[in-house]
């Protein structure tokens, strides 16, 4: 049987499930579509205001069925190219959309795994955690945006040495580096993430929208343009309901409840 993605809600929380235990959650295209379909489904949803992508067991993901690139060998390119395809839309949906997103690690996060956990807003590890790009590894190059989301993080050499090298990264190294936002004692990273989680969804949601979408787009404008960007944002969450809530709260020392 092929992962599984399991949805289930915590508070103001979507918490997705890669659910295979015994392939550590390696991931296939039924994976891909089920994770599209509820991120549609969460972003216009109201009540939801973050989502959790972990993994059931012992391990967040593997990255992709080695037994099915096997097989895929054998049938015509078009097959695996369209496979990758519909990875990449998940990991497209993931990084544009509009509500945080965080990943919660444990054990190995491996190749498309790797990748999938760094193209999160937010990576929240157990101590004992390993993360690997590992396509080298296997006489293959990356997919799954890894190769984006470490250039974009970290300098050309280090991306180079996790690409090329395909070793395992510690959680702790990662964090070092700035990839992990928290390390976790060994089965806690879920919990912690929900943590997390809730200090985010107490926050104004409109606000963590202009967030990310500034942040997504930083990298690909001007500082000019990014100022523009930036004054619009200001300007329309100053009139937001959520501004007045905020800044009279502030003015009466009072925690804001925003909607």
């Amino acid at each position: 049987m092929s992962t599984q993605l399991k949805s289930t809600n915590q508070g103001q929380t979507l918490i997705l499930t890669l659910s295979d235990p015994t392939l550590r959650n390696a991931m296939g295209e039924a994976i891909y579509a089920a994770g599209i379909e509820a991120l549609n489904v969460a972003e216009t949803n109201p009540d939801i205001r973050s989502v959790i992508i972990t993994g059931e067991g012992a391990h967040f993901c593997a990255g992709s069925d080695v037994q099915r690139l096997k097989t895929n060998r054998e049938q015509p390119a078009e097959i695996q190219a369209l496979e990758i395809e519909s990875l990449h839309n998940w990991m497209e949906a993931i990084r544009t959309f509009p509500k945080p997103v965080i990943a919660a690690v444990e054990g190995a996060a491996v190749g498309s795994g790797f990748s999938l956990a760094l193209m999160c807003d937010m990576i929240v590890a157990a101590d004992n955690s390993v993360f690997a790009t590992a396509y080298s590894n296997l006489g293959l190059s990356p997919d799954a945006g890894g190769s984006w989301s470490l250039v974009h993080a970290l300098p050309r050499q280090l991306t180079s040495e996790l690409l090329m090298l395909g070793e395992r990264i510690s959680a702790q190294r990662l964090q070092e580096l700035g990839i992990v936002n928290r390390v976790v004692e060994n089965g806690h990273a879920l919990s912690e993430a929900l943590t997390l989680a809730e200090r985010i969804n107490a926050r104004a949601p409109n606000v963590m929208d202009s967030i990310k979408e500034l942040i997504n787009d930083a990298s690909t404008q001007s500082l000019t343009e990014q100022l523009a960007h930036e004054r619009l944002h200001f300007v329309k969450n100053l009139h937001h309901p959520n501004g007045a809530l905020g800044i009279q709260a502030f003015l009466n020392h009072e925690l804001p409840i925003y909607k």
